[in-house]
This record gives structure tokens, sequence and C-alpha cells, in this order.
């Protein structure tokens, strides 16, 4: 056989379905190379525990418990004179 025959087969276009698959071979490979990477090399977290108080915390006081509301302020004029349009 001719090398000259060989280059040109070597050179001919390939089907498009033949390119399709190479595209998605690839692709299915890179992304399944990925995951085995972020799996295989991924960082242990370890979980820190908060111990478990059982007493009962204590909540703030209601407004009935500490007296009800304060008493209300009484308006104070002010030097400042307001802005006007």
């Amino acid at each position: 056989m001719n090398s000259v025959h060989t280059m040109l087969a070597a050179l001919a276009p390939l089907p498009q379905w033949v390119n399709f698959l190479a595209m998605a071979l690839a692709i299915l490979l890179a992304a399944l190379g990925s995951l085995i990477w972020f799996v295989m090399f991924r960082k242990k977290r370890k979980r820190k525990r908060r111990p478990h108080h059982h007493e009962k915390r204590q909540l703030n006081p209601t407004l009935a418990e500490c007296g009800g509301l304060p008493p209300l302020r009484e308006e104070k004029p002010t030097d400042v004179p307001t802005p006007t349009p």
C-alpha cells in the first residue's frame, strides 16, 4: 500500500456522528475525572459538637413582671428651626 493513500485516509473528514461521539466522550471523561478527584482529595471536616445543657435558660422578663411600660416622655421644644422648602 502506498503511503500517500494512508495520509489521505488520515486527513479525510469523519462523519458527523463520530465527531459528536468524540466530544460527548471527552466531556464525560472530564466530568468523571473531576468527580473522582473531588471524592478522593476532598477535605474531611470535623464537626464541633456543642454540649447539651439540660438546665432551663432564664428568659427575659415580660412587661407584667417588670412593672409595665415606662412613663410617656414629655415633648421638649427644640432650639433648632426646621428647614423650610
